[in-house]
């Protein structure tokens, strides 16, 4: 289309309406085409040197940025104007509507149907069916709306179609090429009062015929279809299967996140490793100095214009030499987080990071070792693709995970990405205190049910048993889990803003024990300062004593608490949504590795526990 149909926010086009999600419209429903459709000059860079190398590696070497999708500055642009017409490219998808009058159902390009646009009310644009006379043919011609049709098939390598009406109608290839229509036959609209038949020979189905092992065995093969590329692939191997428009289950984004932090201290080779694109081909310090003026003058990197230029210029001929990582690695995503936030004296980065350290609560000094109060952090996620049917499992290994569909036809040479402020508390635990309790016989007979857990899991999804995070992954998680439950109640956050990440890696020679509490929004979430206040130690250790006082005793208990997930072969013992789940955009393992038994003392379990018991 050529006309404004919809508006989404930015963040819902990198979480809900990427390239190849499908965008339900009062009136219509389209597909956002690939980022090779997109028009790059109008999507503002993003400078993130971890995470471009981080997608690199997922992606290839040809990914030369990250980019925010296209906004409109003013809110009520004039009609026509060019912002008018920003935006991303969409076009109508299913091909199949359904008039509301008749049951008329047919493909939009068939002549049947004409798209009525509406620049002053873009979200009145629709189908009509063209002089419709009614079911039974015997009314004044006049023009009646269409709705796309509610049926499409899908699979897990990402494809998605329309749905075979004729196929399916006929049970089979046909001949028949009359028109078909969609009708109700019941009170409800379950599937089995729903109906679809043809006017020119009298076949007809029941919808409830395209589900379960009937719809498996009469429906067609896949076609291997991207509606978002304007492309098929052949040699689809999987089972397509029906989907509803507007279902969750037909777009899951895969993303990578980093947090934006100062990974030295020098506060030049920072913002020469931030902004390295700019600096990259200058060969004087001249070159420099006219830089530098181009980036004070756009904001393109804050700070930078504070430094004398001939520092910048050593600075600059200095990474080149030593190549643009400068001791840093920068694949590895969490570790250099560690490093920061655990320093004594935490660099900063206005107004990207901003960290104050306080004392351990009061109470808590034999298991928390320090923590940091993040007034200003800075959290930039980036889209490397999609899935269908299934949701990308962040416990699987590479070999493992749901295939990946791409953005664009060829390998994308830039991918979507947004950037969030907020604030956060992140606390660092003794690692003295977590190797004692991890050695104890209570907490080892408890892991090896969360280990069977885990491994039954994985087997009922035909994948090996490895990538188990361990039991101290588990109860930084659920430590993490009720304080942002309680921290949800307090500081001002609705509990679906605030996040967690989690820090327990033990591979390394510098083990991590520790979890970030943040929030990081594209709007007025991330600035109240509430989070930041509710940190402090006299504050936290209040908060710590109600996490777990409340964790001993669940409103499902003894069910949540004798809950063994060696058994149904699940990734969670102890935990329910009464005592320890929260929003799965708060949780960074979709609410996984979660056992309450492993830092209190609970009905069924008393010796996993990593606190003593609730703090009055």
């Amino acid at each position: 289309m050529t006309t404004p149909v919809g508006e989404v926010r930015p963040s819902q086009l990198l979480w809900t309406y990427g390239p190849g999600a499908l965008v339900d419209l009062p009136n219509l429903s389209v597909v956002t085409l690939g980022i090779d459709r997109w028009d790059p000059t109008l999507c503002r860079p993003i400078r993130e040197a971890r995470l471009l190398a981080a997608v690199r590696r997922e992606l290839g070497p040809q990914v030369e940025t990250l980019r925010l999708p296209p906004i409109q500055r003013s809110d009520n642009p004039a009609p026509g104007s060019p912002e008018a017409f920003l935006g991303v490219p969409v076009k109508p998808f299913p091909r199949w509507l359904r008039c509301v009058k008749c049951g008329l159902l047919s493909p939009y390009d068939s002549a049947l149907f004409e798209c009525k646009e509406n620049r002053y009310r873009i979200e009145d644009t629709k189908f009509v069916h063209r002089q419709c006379r009614g079911s039974r043919n015997d009314q004044p011609p006049r023009d009646a709306d269409a709705v796309p049709a509610r049926f499409l098939l899908a699979c897990r390598e990402g494809h998605i179609d329309d749905f075979p009406w004729h196929y399916f109608v006929h049970n089979g290839p046909s001949a028949c090429a009359g028109t078909l229509r969609f009708f109700e036959s019941g009170a409800s609209l379950q599937t089995e009062n729903l109906w679809v038949k043809c006017d020119t020979c009298g076949a007809s189905r029941n919808m409830a015929h395209a589900f379960g092992q009937t719809g498996r065995d009469n429906l067609p093969a896949c076609r291997g279809r991207h509606p978002h590329l304007d492309r098929f692939e052949s040699g689809c191997q999987e089972v397509a299967r029906p989907v509803l428009l507007g279902a969750t289950n037909s777009w899951f984004a895969v993303t990578l996140s980093a947090l934006a932090i100062p990974v030295t201290g020098d506060t030049v080779l920072q913002l020469v490793q931030d902004g390295w694109d700019y600096f990259a081909e200058a060969e004087s310090e001249a070159e420099i100095a006219i830089t530098v003026r181009t980036l004070k003058r756009t904001g393109a990197l804050p700070g930078i214009e504070a430094h004398p230029i001939p520092a910048i210029w050593q600075t600059v001929q200095a990474v080149k030499a030593g190549g643009p990582a400068a001791g840093t690695s920068p694949l590895d995503i969490k570790g250099p987080e560690w490093k920061v936030l655990t320093s004594p004296s935490p660099p900063t980065d206005w107004p990207h990071f901003l960290g104050k350290p306080v004392a351990a609560p009061p109470g808590y000094e034999a298991t928390i070792a320090s923590v940091l109060l993040l007034e200003r952090l800075r959290e930039v996620n980036a889209l490397l693709g999609f899935t269908r049917v299934d949701a990308p499992e962040e416990t699987a290994t590479l070999d493992d995970r749901t295939a990946r569909a791409g953005l664009s036809a060829a390998p994308p040479t830039w991918v979507p990405a947004t950037e969030v402020h907020g604030e956060g508390i992140f606390i660092t635990f003794r690692e003295d205190a977590l190797v004692a309790w991890e050695a104890s016989a209570g907490v080892g007979a408890h892991g090896t049910r969360l280990l069977n857990g885990h491994r039954g899991w994985r087997a009922a999804r035909r994948m090996d048993g490895s990538e188990f995070p361990g039991v101290r992954y588990c109860m930084l998680h659920t430590l993490s889990h009720l304080l942002i439950r309680e921290l949800a109640l307090e500081c001002g956050y609705n509990a679906a803003s605030i996040r967690e990440r989690i820090y327990a890696d033990t591979s390394g020679a510098d083990p991590q024990a520790g979890i970030l509490i943040y929030t990081a929004a594209a709007d007025s979430d991330g600035t109240l300062g509430g989070l930041v206040e509710l940190g402090k130690p006299h504050n936290l250790g209040r908060l710590l004593a109600q996490a777990l006082a409340r964790a001993a005793i669940c409103s499902s208990d003894p069910l949540c608490s004798e809950h063994d997930p060696g058994k149904d072969r699940t990734l969670h013992a102890a935990a329910c949504h009464a005592c320890s789940f929260v929003s799965e955009t708060s949780c960074e393992k979709g609410n996984r590795y979660i056992d309450r038994a492993l830092l209190v003392p609970t009905l069924e379990t008393a010796e996993a526990a990593f606190f003593p018991g609730p703090k009055s």
